[in-house]
């Protein structure tokens, strides 16, 4: 086969990738300002958080499940690392050691919140989605109580610093990213949790009668999600240069829509990370496409919600007919 036919029949294969191709292209044609160094590097800056959030949420989506406490998770790690680390209430406040104690406080976090999320659908037997959405909630109001709305600044130099700083001429979250990116993956592909993971989500009594150690399995995916969360909360606390309660807000439905664009079914059981790395590049592009043409932020939701209710629309489509086939 020729190189031209490889490349049809990769694309054929990964359909999303071939999509966000196709819409960079019309973009950096259509939109003025969308092919330039700075937009660019905007992209770079945006589409990290976001493919390390996706990457976690697609091995809860996986099994069948649903993390809905992300954006809790963002909101709390920001504060806690922010208290952690800042000169103004750090414990160790101007100390070499302070970052170091922020970064794994802020990990600490998405480890606490996903074993709660895990315990509570594995052992508890409770739904994912009343779970996950009572800990949004939850921790949405500690992360705004325990500040009293306030915004935590004067973080180290050496943090807010980071996201700028390069290595062979690649900023620094983008080895972040590639790290979180192949250790999931790795750990999806080629470990018995990966395929106890896959299992699960085809169907829980098969997996149950087969010996399949359910309750880890569950347990593992959302403190993955969670410690995915953390990691993201990080780099936006990086950049932002503050702990912030609010932080992560408005991110969740870009997340469930990068996994979903991406082809994972929400019913479980089928789903790749290099889809949802396409998904969350596609949903970052049509964010920053959106706003270079001036639309507003209200109309932006309702065209990325259109686009993925129609997205999980066709992936619904599509596995009927494989069903049938």
């Amino acid at each position: 086969m020729t190189i031209v036919d490889n490349i049809r029949t990769y694309l054929v294969k990964n359909p999303i990738v071939g999509v966000c191709l196709l819409y960079y292209l019309l973009m950096a044609l259509m939109v003025p300002g969308f092919f330039s160094a700075n937009n660019s590097w905007n992209l770079v800056y945006n589409f990290i958080p976001l493919l390390i959030l996706a990457v976690g949420q697609t091995f809860v989506i996986l099994t069948a499940g649903i993390d809905l406490s992300i954006t809790s998770i963002i909101a709390v790690s920001s504060v806690v690392g922010g208290y952690l680390m800042s000169s103004d209430v750090g414990l160790v406040d101007g100390s070499k050691w302070s970052m170091l104690l922020g970064i794994g406080g802020m990990l600490s976090v998405g480890v606490i919140i996903g074993l709660i999320n895990g315990i509570s659908v594995a052992k508890l037997k409770m739904p994912a989605f009343m779970v996950t959405l009572t800990s949004l909630m939850f921790f949405s109001g500690f992360a705004i109580w325990i500040t009293q709305s306030q915004n935590i600044y004067n973080l180290p130099a050496l943090l807010v610093d980071a996201p700028y700083h390069s290595f062979l001429g690649l900023p620094l979250p983008v080895y972040l990213a590639v790290l979180v990116f192949t250790s999931c993956y790795l750990l999806l592909n080629k470990t018995l949790l990966g395929e106890w993971v896959y299992a699960v989500g085809t169907n829980i009594k098969t997996s149950w009668i087969s010996g399949i150690n359910i309750p880890l399995t569950l347990v593992s995916v959302y403190v993955i999600s969670g410690v995915c969360a953390s990691l993201a909360s990080l780099i936006y606390t990086a950049r932002l240069e503050t702990g912030s309660p609010v932080m992560g807000q408005n991110v969740l439905l870009d997340v469930i829509g990068a996994v979903i664009i991406g082809g994972t079914s929400l019913f479980g059981g089928r789903g790749k990370l290099q889809w949802t790395a396409a998904g969350a590049l596609l949903m970052t592009m049509l964010d920053n496409s959106l706003n270079l043409v001036g639309m507003s932020f209200f109309l932006i939701m309702m065209v990325k919600g259109a686009i993925i209710l129609l997205t999980a629309l066709y992936n619904q489509l599509g596995s009927k007919s494989l069903t049938h086939a």
